[in-house]
């Protein structure tokens, strides 16, 4: 009799999972189906304003457009990076218009709130549809409904939409300089530091500077070095210049940084081999290498299939100095002058440096800050003895004395170099 009863209850369990099965398979069926592109409208032509700006402020005002990817490395979607209010925005809908025919599609979106928000209310987030076969749409508009006039809507333009052959090998993306930023004479060190180990361009988010730092930004341009990509979120957002909602209760933390960092990703997928993701006065050295194209290499090598390398940060607090390199002509310029900042931090009892990164855009499909989401290849931690991230700034372990510091002169190895260069940008661009 027992017998007999533990069969039923194993056939009852099998029904019962063979039903969940079933009706799981189904569910997603139809949500794949719910998300597959739609006709709505025939023989239209492709109408409305196409906008331009960074940031892009849909009518519901709590979901701002940054710019759509062509993202094809999973199947053939648009992917809008954008920033949504987590909780209000349940549902957005891609407006496909397709030549010459004309064929107006249009996708339910997945809104897909990236799961580092730090709890403010507004986070990164993919807008990601689906696009119609047959076609390859260049603009896209979002909407709340699937319902409505074309006409009427904002249209943008899908990056990445054509292959391009590699322009650059590094490109280094700094997100955000908010605060009226006037720390000069670092981020012409950072910048040409960045030169000599082979980026060949900057991206910078930017919400506000100094009008001195305006001066530098703009030979940079003309030189082709830096790329400015406008970022006004607080006029749209309340910002915190904090990283966590605990201890700022604002709308978005840290000026939209992890929203920057994303499009600064996309942006650079089909042009740069590598993507730098780190701060205006951060410096990732090499130790055993030259320069990053030897130490990528080399890296890439020892970790085939790798799309991520995460540096350690190490303070050098700005605090303590040396008297080498006390240049008297930059005594004048506002900032602060590395090469006399060679004492780090010893790293902290039970607390793990963070850390920055170069990755291979195309295996990344979310970041963070000091980690990415979600990418295709492996993560690597580069040891310290390879590379590490020289980073002056306000100390962390203020009342360390100085005799507790290392000594770490690696940054003087470029210093022939890089005195001369700063003092070339300093007599075109400032003085």
């Amino acid at each position: 009799m027992l017998r007999g009863g533990k069969k039923s209850y194993f056939a009852a369990a099998v029904c019962v999972i063979t039903l969940t099965s079933m009706v799981t398979l189904s569910y997603l069926r139809l949500q794949r189906l719910s998300h597959l592109p739609k006709i709505i409208q025939e023989g239209s032509r492709c109408r409305g304003k196409i906008t331009n700006s960074t940031i892009t402020a849909l009518k519901d005002n709590r979901t701002f457009i940054i710019s759509p990817y062509f993202d094809d490395r999973e199947s053939k979607v648009t992917r809008v990076i954008g920033i949504v209010h987590h909780q209000d925005v349940k549902q957005l809908y891609c407006w496909f218009c397709c030549q010459p025919n004309g064929k107006i599609y249009v996708s339910k979106a997945k809104i897909d709130v990236h799961s580092d928000r730090f709890e403010f209310p507004y986070g990164a987030t993919d807008i990601v549809c689906l696009e119609p076969q047959n076609c390859d749409p260049t603009h896209v508009s979002i909407h709340q409904s699937p319902h409505g006039n074309i006409d009427q809507l904002l249209r943008f333009e899908i990056k990445n939409r054509k292959a391009e052959t590699f322009s650059v090998d590094f490109t280094v993306c700094i997100s955000a300089m908010f605060g009226n930023y006037n720390n000069v004479l670092q981020f012409i060190q950072s910048v040409e530091t960045y030169k000599i180990l082979g980026v060949q361009k900057v991206m910078i988010y930017k919400n506000n500077c100094s009008h001195l730092m305006e001066k530098v930004l703009k030979f940079y341009i003309e030189e082709g070095t830096v790329e400015i990509i406008p970022w006004p979120i607080d006029s749209h957002l309340r910002v915190s210049s904090r990283w966590h909602f605990s201890v700022d209760a604002k709308d978005i933390g840290y000026y939209g940084q992890i929203t920057a960092l994303n499009d600064c990703i996309y942006r650079n997928m089909r042009r740069s081999k590598f993507v730098v993701l780190s701060d205006a006065d951060e410096i990732i050295l090499p130790l055993k290498h030259p320069d990053w194209k030897t130490m990528m290499s080399s890296l890439q090598k020892q970790n085939p299939g790798t799309g991520v390398f995460l540096f350690e940060n190490h303070i050098f607090p700005k605090t303590v100095s040396t008297h080498m390199f006390n240049i008297s002509s930059w005594n004048t310029v506002p900032g602060v002058n590395i090469l006399q900042h060679v004492h780090r931090e010893p790293d902290r009892k039970d607390v793990i440096n963070p850390k920055k990164m170069i990755i291979d855009p195309r295996k990344v499909v979310q970041t963070s800050v000091h980690s990415v989401l979600r990418a295709y290849g492996k993560s690597v931690n580069v040891p310290m003895d390879v590379a590490l991230i020289y980073h002056c700034r306000v100390p962390l372990q203020g009342n360390l004395p100085r005799e507790s510091l290392i000594r770490d002169t690696i940054l003087w190895r470029y210093n022939s170099s890089l005195i001369m260069n700063v003092n070339k940008v300093l007599n075109q661009a400032i003085l």
